[in-house]
C-alpha cells in the first residue's frame, strides 16, 4: 500500500518541556493505524501537529508529508485549504469544539462553504445529508438545534458531520468516544469504520481503550513520554508484546480477562518514576492473586434499603411529569458492593442524589439502618450525613480550584462537626496517607495534581468523616486504564480495612464486572435485571442486559489475549 502520510523525527516542545521527541510513523491509504498511551506522553501534541495547531508557545520540528506534500512548510494559506478538505480532525470533547452559539447545520455550511463552490441553499441541503448520513435522528429538524439541545452522543456525531464533510482523505479521531456509554460507543466505532469504507478515507484512532483498538485498527503505535515505544499489526501487539510497557498497559486493562474479580485478584499497575531528564521510566507490578472472602450478604440486615422509590422531574414545557426513577427497590449491605450499569439518562445519577436526598423523592421509601429517611428534615437528616458520601466523576471539576487540600479535608469536617483542629488535621494527614499522598499535599492546590491524584483527593475528602457507604458515580471512567487500575486496588483496599459498602455507578460493565458482588441493571429509571456478577455476565436474561454486554468493546481484543 502506498503511504499517504510520513512523519519523521517529529518534535513538538513547549519550552523546556518536550511532549514529542523524535516521532516516526506511516499512515497507508485507506489504514487505520491506533495511537494509543496514557494522558501526557504526546498523543493530543502529535495530532495537532499534523494540523498544524499546536498553540504557542509551542514549536514543532521534524517532516511531516501528506501526500508527498510538507505539510510544515506550507504556506497558512494553503494550510488553511488543506485543513478540512484533505486532513480533518474529530476533537475529544464536541460540547467545547462546537460554538454554543450556532446551531449545528450553520457550523457544518460553514465548512462546507469554505472548501467548496456551494450556494447556501445547497449547503445547508448537504448539511441536512451529512446529519443523516452519521444517523442523526429527524437531521431536517435536528440541523437547526444548538449544541446543547443534543446528546453527548449527537454532539460527537454532529462532530463527525463536519469532520467528513468535504470527504478528507486522512482523518483523525482523538478519543472520539471517551466518556460515551458503551452502546453510543459502538455505534461511533462503526459509523468511523462505515465511513472509512464510503469514503475510502485513512484514520488515525487516538485511544487508551485497547478494547477500541483491538476492534477497528489495523496497526498499532504505542506512545510513552513523547516517545514510541512500540509499533506492531494489532493481531501481533496483543499476542507477542515486545516492550514492558505495552505489556503493563495489556495487563492493566479489564478487557484482558472478562473473570477477573476484586476477591481473587489484584490488577497490575505502571507506576511512573519521576526523572531528571523526563524520559519514560517506569515499573510494572503484575497481577496478583488474593483471597477475599465470599460473605453471604443476604444473611445480613441492609445498610440502605429503597423500596418502591420513585423520582418526577417537571417537563420544561410544563407537560406532565418526567419519571426518572420509576419503583427502585434494591438493598445494600454492610461490606457490599453494589454495581449499577446504564446508559446516560437512565437515572443512575438521580437515584444516587435521591438516596442522599438532595432530589425530592415522588414516592416509595429510604431506609438507612432500618429507619425511614425519606422524609425527614434537613435539620434531622444532617447528623447523617457523614454516615453515606460521595466521589465524583469528574476529579477536576469536584475539587475546589481555589482551595488547598488541607482546606478542602478541613471545611468537610467542620462543616459536620468536628469542632477540634486538632482532630480534624489528624484525620486530614492520616487519611492523605491512607489514599497513598504525602502530608505535604495538605499544602497544594488541585492543579498541581494528576488526575489520578485528584481521584485520591476526592475519595479522602469522601472517607474522612468515616461513612458506612460511598456512592462512587463514574469514580474512573475519566481515567487511564493503568490510573484505574491504581485507583481500583485502592477502593478495593480501603473497603477490606474499613469495612466499607460501595453503591459503584458506571457505564463500564468491564469496571463493574471486577469490582460489583452484585449488579443491578438500569433503564428507563427501573432496574431490568438482577444478578451476582458471575452469573448476570454468563446467562443475562434481559434483552436491554444483552444489549450492553454485546457493545462492550474488546472481544476480539480477549480472543487475542487468551
Amino acid at each position: 500500500m502506498t503511504n499517504l502520510l510520513e512523519v519523521r523525527d517529529l518534535r513538538v516542545n513547549f519550552g523546556a518541556h518536550r511532549a514529542v521527541r523524535g516521532l516516526d510513523l506511516d499512515i497507508a491509504e485507506g489504514e487505520t493505524l491506533a495511537l494509543v498511551g496514557e494522558s501526557g506522553c504526546g498523543k493530543s501534541a502529535t495530532a495537532l501537529s499534523l494540523m498544524r495547531l499546536v498553540p504557542e508557545p509551542g514549536v514543532v520540528s521534524g517532516s511531516v508529508r501528506f501526500d508527498g506534500r510538507d505539510v510544515l512548510a506550507l504556506s497558512p494559506r494553503d494550510m488553511r485549504d488543506l485543513r478540512g478538505s484533505q486532513i480533518s480532525m474529530i476533537f475529544q470533547e464536541p460540547m467545547t469544539s462546537l460554538n454554543p452559539v450556532l446551531p449545528v447545520g450553520a457550523q457544518i455550511v460553514e465548512t462546507l462553504r469554505r472548501h467548496e463552490r456551494l450556494s447556501k441553499q445547497a449547503a445547508h441541503r448537504r448539511a441536512v445529508e451529512l446529519l443523516d448520513l452519521v444517523h442523526v435522528p429527524e437531521a431536517h429538524r435536528r440541523v437547526s438545534d444548538f449544541p446543547h439541545e443534543l446528546s453527548g452522543g449527537q454532539r460527537q456525531r454532529v462532530m463527525i458531520a463536519m469532520a467528513v464533510a468535504c470527504r478528507p482523505r486522512l482523518l483523525i479521531a482523538d478519543e472520539p468516544t471517551t466518556a460515551l456509554d458503551v452502546t453510543i460507543q459502538a455505534r461511533i466505532l462503526d459509523l468511523l469504520a462505515e465511513l472509512r469504507r464510503e469514503l475510502s478515507m485513512s484514520l488515525l484512532l487516538i485511544t487508551h481503550d485497547l478494547g477500541v483498538v483491538a476492534e477497528h485498527a489495523d496497526r498499532v503505535a504505542v506512545m510513552l513520554a513523547g516517545e514510541k515505544v512500540e509499533e506492531a499489526p494489532v493481531a501481533q501487539l496483543f499476542t507477542r508484546p515486545r516492550h514492558a510497557y505495552t505489556r503493563g498497559l495489556l495487563g492493566a486493562s479489564l478487557n484482558v480477562a472478562t473473570e477477573l474479580h476484586y476477591r481473587d485478584w489484584k490488577l497490575p499497575e505502571i507506576r511512573h518514576i519521576p526523572s531528571a531528564d523526563g524520559k519514560s521510566a517506569f515499573n510494572v507490578t503484575p497481577l496478583a492473586p488474593i483471597r477475599v472472602p465470599d460473605t453471604q450478604f443476604d444473611d445480613e440486615a441492609p445498610l440502605l434499603s429503597l423500596r418502591d422509590l420513585k423520582v418526577e422531574y417537571a417537563h420544561r414545557h410544563g407537560k406532565g411529569a418526567l419519571r426518572a426513577v420509576d419503583g427502585v427497590s434494591f438493598d445494600i449491605a454492610r461490606g457490599e458492593t453494589v454495581g449499577l450499569v446504564g446508559e446516560s439518562g437512565c437515572g443512575k445519577s438521580t437515584l444516587s442524589k435521591a438516596i442522599l436526598r438532595l432530589v425530592p423523592v415522588s414516592g416509595g421509601a429510604i431506609h438507612w439502618r432500618g429507619a425511614d429517611i425519606t422524609a425527614l428534615s434537613e435539620r434531622v437528616l444532617r447528623p447523617l450525613r457523614a454516615q453515606v458520601q460521595m466521589v465524583f466523576q469528574d476529579p477536576y471539576a469536584s475539587l475546589n480550584p481555589r482551595r488547598s487540600v488541607g482546606e478542602i479535608l478541613d471545611t468537610v469536617m467542620a462543616v459536620n462537626g468536628i469542632a477540634d483542629a486538632r482532630e480534624r488535621r489528624r484525620r486530614a494527614t492520616s487519611m492523605l496517607d491512607r489514599v497513598g499522598l504525602p502530608n505535604t499535599a495538605l499544602d497544594r492546590y488541585p492543579h498541581e495534581f494528576s488526575g489520578g491524584q485528584r481521584q485520591r483527593i476526592g475519595i479522602a475528602r469522601a472517607l474522612v468523616l468515616e461513612p458506612a457507604l460511598l456512592i462512587c458515580d463514574e469514580p474512573v471512567s475519566a481515567l487511564d486504564v493503568s490510573i484505574q487500575a491504581q485507583i481500583l486496588n485502592l477502593l478495593v483496599e480501603l473497603k477490606r480495612d474499613l469495612g466499607l459498602a460501595y453503591l459503584f455507578i458506571s457505564h463500564d460493565l468491564s469496571v463493574v464486572r471486577y469490582i460489583a458482588d452484585r449488579v443491578h441493571v438500569m433503564h428507563g429509571g427501573r432496574i431490568v435485571e438482577s444478578g451476582g456478577h458471575r452469573e448476570i455476565w454468563r446467562a443475562p436474561q434481559h434483552a436491554y442486559t444483552r444489549t450492553l454486554l454485546d457493545a462492550i468493546p474488546g472481544k476480539r481484543f480477549d480472543a487475542q489475549a487468551a
